[in-house]
């Protein structure tokens, strides 16, 4: 596939990274020289110096012969023009912008997204993204994210070994026999930063980051037989009051009835715009990293206490006030921290700075570009290891060659795990003797280099 990107930024650099990795001819487009350089150093992509917008800057990248273009630069408008031109001009069938604003967003003004107005097919929200992604991680206490799959039928659970869990270095299948009645199943496992896809005589060990696909209805009871017992967090506060704070209390408001949430936003104009639109939040008005404004908040109650600033530094410190003050107060293991953190190196403190769990905006948006990317029926993609690794659902088409194929003769290649199935409204685990069949759903890990053989596979139709 021909797919333009425009913006060379952390996001463009690391779809254009996967996507080439995946085989796809990429070209890259970003004003800035240095940027460019930075591409076209380090990937297998064409990267062009100028500007989107520019028709002569899209004909110079083949805009007349390409299937697909991201318009991922820092800025709304410009992305929304150049969605508009590859349209125009060039009629690119498939059009994805980023888009930050939330007044663009609003639900009210939609219709104007479409082929007679401004031609979007796909619109990222990255802070709408991160918020929905914070509340899944808020659903699923214990664990450090919970993606859904299948009409939420199915699950993927990242969760970490800690000293609780009684089945470290237990055989997986020892595992299944212990447990016959859980449908659950381990597809990966990160052990000393390395990815593994595990085989039934190995074993889960203290410190693993493990990746679990479970049926939905069974999360409590997986993350209890993996040492995970936390609660629910009914005392929530938040530290920054910016779109991804505001939407995040906005969808606890509606989803969570029995959360009681605090937001503190330093800037005046900005929390009295909370106080105005939210409905069961309390707002204060001050700088988290002020202790005596956390006592204000009564930091004491909250259970969890996420550090959503625009500042990477901020939300560090936040974090670091809110384990001393745990400390203090003798109920340091109560509070939960998660901090929203843009560079990537500032998770090499995670540990340190004792801090549950870091957001990264990047790979949220990634994962929601690349599952419009992919051919056909692939309607949900997770990455996993900076893009190492894709959990993906799709649906077995009457052309798929696994149709009637039982598991252990369906020729798979290694890097491909099968997690689960959906079939008629029923999660299956697939053992060695499963046999597929039409419109079954299935979730399963890939590795990034094997997407082709997985569309080829699956027979996924092309967009």
């Amino acid at each position: 596939m021909n797919i333009i990107i425009c913006g060379a930024g952390r996001v463009g650099f690391t779809i254009a990274k996967q996507l080439s990795e995946q085989g796809h001819s990429i070209t890259v487009i970003d004003p800035s020289s240095e940027d460019i350089q930075k591409i076209d150093d380090a990937l297998d992509v064409k990267a062009i110096v100028g500007k989107g917008t520019y028709p002569s800057i899209l004909e110079k990248a083949n805009a007349a012969e390409t299937d697909m273009i991201i318009a991922v630069t820092r800025n709304d408008e410009i992305n929304m023009l150049i969605c508009q031109i590859a349209f125009s001009i060039f009629n690119i069938p498939k059009k994805i912008a980023r888009i930050r604003s939330q007044d663009y967003l609003n639900p009210k003004f939609t219709r104007v997204y479409n082929k007679e107005n401004l031609p979007i097919d796909v619109i990222i929200s990255p802070e709408l993204e991160i918020a929905k992604s914070i509340q899944r991680k808020l659903e699923a206490p214990g664990a450090l994210d919970s993606v859904p799959f299948a009409d939420n039928k199915i699950r993927l659970l990242e969760i970490l070994i800690n000293e609780k869990c009684k089945l470290s270095n237990i055989k997986l299948n020892d595992l299944t026999k212990k447990y016959p009645n859980l449908d659950a199943n381990i597809i990966g496992i990160i052990r000393d930063e390395k990815f593994l896809i595990p085989k039934k005589n190995d074993d889960v060990r203290e410190n693993d980051k493990i990746y679990v696909i479970i049926n939905s209805s069974q999360m409590s009871e997986t993350l209890d037989a993996f040492g995970h017992n936390e609660k629910i967090s009914k005392n929530i506060l938040i530290v920054g009051g910016g779109n991804i704070g505001f939407n995040l209390a906005k969808n606890i408001e509606e989803t969570l009835d029995s959360a009681r949430v605090k937001i503190i936003e330093k800037n005046k104009e900005r929390a009295e715009f909370l106080a105005s639109e939210l409905n069961n939040t309390i707002v204060i008005n001050g700088d988290a990293l002020d202790e005596e404004v956390l006592v204000e908040a009564n930091l004491e109650e909250a259970e969890t206490v996420l550090a959503l600033t625009n500042d990477d530094e901020d939300n560090l410190m936040v974090s670091v006030l809110v384990e001393k003050f745990a400390k203090d107060e003798k109920n340091i293991n109560d509070k939960r921290t998660m901090a929203l953190i843009n560079k990537p190196n500032y998770s090499l403190l995670q540990n340190s700075l004792k801090i549950d769990d870091l957001i990264d905006p990047r790979m949220n948006t990634v994962s929601s570009i690349l599952k419009h990317i992919h051919k056909g029926t692939i309607e949900t993609a997770y990455t996993i290891m900076n893009g190492e690794y894709e959990v993906i659902e799709a649906e077995i088409i009457e052309t798929s060659e696994l149709i009637n194929k039982e598991l252990k003769n369906s020729n798979l290649p290694e890097e491909i795990r099968i997690g689960a199935v959906l079939r008629e409204n029923k999660v299956l685990i697939p053992r060695s003797n499963f046999i597929f069949q039409k419109e079954d759903k299935v979730v399963f890990l890939a590795k990034k280099d094997s997407i082709s053989v997985v569309e080829n596979i699956f027979r996924i139709s092309s967009i």
